[in-house]
């Protein structure tokens, strides 16, 4: 398949022998709970996709970053959801370090091991809560004399077994006696982080998606990311920014697996060739509304226009998915279907793009308003 052949292109380029070594593997070894994949991913470079070069990373364009997370998606699902998550809070991160306040001195070592130690960043926030914005803070923090304890709870928390570092944001009080909201950078080795069992569903089961528990976790000031004083929302601003990350990532995590299906489809001649064309032209049009809006993002595509772009795309793509599926399956046949448990797998690995926030209900009314010309509100 053309488009799939130029992303893995992508995605040897920047993460030499990766897609090799998931070959290694049949893929339902890869998707299954203790797969290697992860590990895979770290090894050949993962976590630096969108670190910048200064701080050793491939600082790679939008463009580049969905082809990478569509390969891994065509080869593992799992590791392409969990990735993007990782990838997502890199980008926030290292947008904080860059347009906010330059980073404290702890911070900035911390940044700085990402991408050459190949540190895996997990994210604190509302992901799996569907009608939620994932920019919610799901964790509390009380103040302290050395900083603050932290509590709450993250189900599901992708790369849960794999973390170096946790990512949460909460409300602290600030100077003048309002609230604002803060970043927290958690050590994934902090007293009082638990792991535990959460994720029942041979789905994406690779993705380590399970519950993480802070109970009483210190987290010292220097490693609390706030606003400037004399613009304490920026932090929201940035946040609202790598949204657009998030969305387009996730979403091409399973136009991978959607592809890897429609390949299935086109390299064994199943069906007509008018019944191969349309799967074809429906998946190829998830690809260029994912390609497109990162092109655009590339270009400068930025606040609320590039945040519509994204869900737009993802919406999009989401209805796409349930038709790539069905087409995909009754092309192949019962018999492959019943023979071949990575076709059931393949179709099932297409459904949870539904599950991440927002949800198309809850987003509906705000896009409405956005696209008769008023404000969007995520």
């Amino acid at each position: 398949m053309r488009s799939l052949d130029i992303a893995r292109d992508s995605c040897e380029r920047l993460h030499p022998g990766m897609i090799k070594s998931f070959l290694e593997v049949p893929l339902m070894e890869r998707e299954a709970k203790g797969s290697s994949v992860v590990e895979v991913f770290r090894r050949h470079g993962g976590p630096g996709l969108l670190v910048p070069a200064a701080y050793g990373g491939l600082g790679a364009s939008a463009l580049d970053a969905v082809r990478v997370t569509r390969a891994i998606g065509a080869h593992s699902p799992s590791l392409a959801a969990a990735s993007a998550m990782h990838n997502f809070t890199a980008a926030l991160l290292f947008a904080l370090a860059e347009r906010v306040v330059p980073p404290g001195p702890e911070q900035a070592r911390i940044l700085a091991r990402i991408a050459p130690e190949g540190m895996l960043l997990a994210s604190g926030w509302a992901e799996g809560r569907t009608q939620q914005d994932i920019l919610d803070p799901v964790m509390t923090a009380e103040p302290t004399e050395r900083g603050f304890l932290v509590n709450g709870s993250k189900k599901p928390c992708s790369l849960a077994r794999s973390m170096d570092l946790l990512t949460a944001s909460t409300i602290l009080p600030d100077d003048d006696g309002g609230t604002s909201l803060v970043l927290l950078l958690i050590p994934a080795d902090s007293p009082g982080i638990s792991v535990h069992p959460f994720w029942d569903s041979p789905v994406l089961a690779a993705a380590q998606s399970d519950e993480v528990r802070l109970e009483n976790v210190h987290v010292p000031e220097r490693l609390v990311v706030r606003g400037t004083a004399d613009d304490p929302d920026r932090l929201d601003d940035i946040q609202s920014g790598t949204f657009v990350w998030f969305e387009l990532l996730v979403t091409c995590a399973y136009v991978g697996a959607a592809s890897a299906l429609t390949e299935m489809v086109l390299q064994r001649g199943r069906g007509s060739t008018t019944d191969r064309a349309a799967l074809a032209v429906l998946t190829e049009s998830a690809v260029l509304l994912t390609e497109g809006t990162a092109r655009a993002v590339d270009a400068g595509l930025a606040g609320e226009d590039a945040v519509a772009a994204a869900l737009t795309t993802r919406f999009a793509v989401q209805r796409a998915l349930a038709g790539i599926a069905d087409q995909a399956a009754e092309l192949l046949g019962g018999i492959a279907f019943i023979r071949e448990p990575e076709i059931a797998y393949l179709c099932s690995a297409l459904q949870p793009l539904a599950f991440h926030p927002p949800g198309r209900t809850s987003s509906s009314r705000h896009l409405i308003d956005y696209y008769n010309g008023g404000a969007l509100r995520i």
